[in-house]
Parts: structure tokens; sequence; C-alpha cells
């Protein structure tokens, strides 16, 4: 099992998005993301997400918010994932070029227009509840075939 992070930075109303289209073999290459990724041996999901974030974007993220964590069975068609989910909305640096993709603040009306996995189309949503989510999400060779959620 891979254990994960993903983070939704927001600021004025749009969502600072990665479109994948840097990296050879990335299973998203073409889809939009949020920042995030594997956590590393002895960190916690807090350190994870500020770390990969600071990675990815050259932001430093302050006070992430954890709205949920979702499992994906064999997402990969190989290993399950668990992933953690944040929202930021104070941050200082300034954006890098990513080597994964391209960032882009995207109007947060606008975000489900993009080329999102179907499950994120599904769980966007749920950032802006004042609820925690735990969620599962069933891709089958890249297909959403199910989900099923709790609110806490």
């Amino acid at each position: 099992m891979k254990l994960g992070t993903l983070c939704y930075i927001r600021d004025n109303g749009s969502t600072l998005m990665l479109h994948r289209i840097k990296k050879k073999n990335d299973m998203h290459e073409g889809k939009w993301n949020g920042l995030g990724g594997k956590i590393d041996a002895g960190e916690s999901p807090e350190e994870c997400v500020k770390r990969e974030v600071e990675e990815e974007s050259g932001l430093r993220i302050i006070d992430p918010v954890m709205k949920g964590v979702i499992t994906f069975p064999k997402f990969d068609d190989i290993e399950d994932w668990i992933v953690f989910v944040f929202v930021a909305e104070s941050y200082k640096g300034e954006l890098i070029e990513s080597r994964e993709g391209v960032l882009k603040w995207i109007d947060n009306r606008e975000l489900l227009d993009l080329k999102l996995w179907d499950g994120d189309k599904i769980f966007i949503n749920w950032l802006d509840r004042d609820d925690f989510f735990s969620a599962k999400f069933v891709y089958d060779k890249g297909q959403l075939v199910s989900h099923q959620v709790s609110f806490y």
C-alpha cells in the first residue's frame, strides 16, 4: 500500500493546478491535478504535503487543512493507495517551473472543465464542506467504476 498527499492551494477564487505533461511514463499524463506525492518513511501527512508542494511549486504552504482521506484500491492496477487531501489558503514564495508539468492558477468555476480524473470531479466539490470525508474510489484500467463516501 502506498500513502500519499494531495493539496489544493487556493487564492482569490482560483486554485493552483498542475497539468501533467512533462514526466515520461506518468500515469497522470495529460490530466490536471492538485499538488502532492508519496509520503516518505517517518513522515507525517502534514510534513509530506508541505515538502511536496514546495518541491513541485516553490511555494511554502502555511497551515494546510486536511479535508479528507481517499482510498484508491489498485489505482495503478497494482497497488492500493491512501491519499490525504488538503486545502491550503496561505503560502509564501514564488512559483517555480515544475519538473512534472505546467502550474496554472485556474478560476474555481472552471476547475470541473479541466481534464481531470473522474473521481476528482466528484471530490473537488467536497473541499468546500465543513465536514471531513473518508472516501473510496475504485478504478479499473483508468476508468472510475464506483465510489463511496462518509462525512464526519
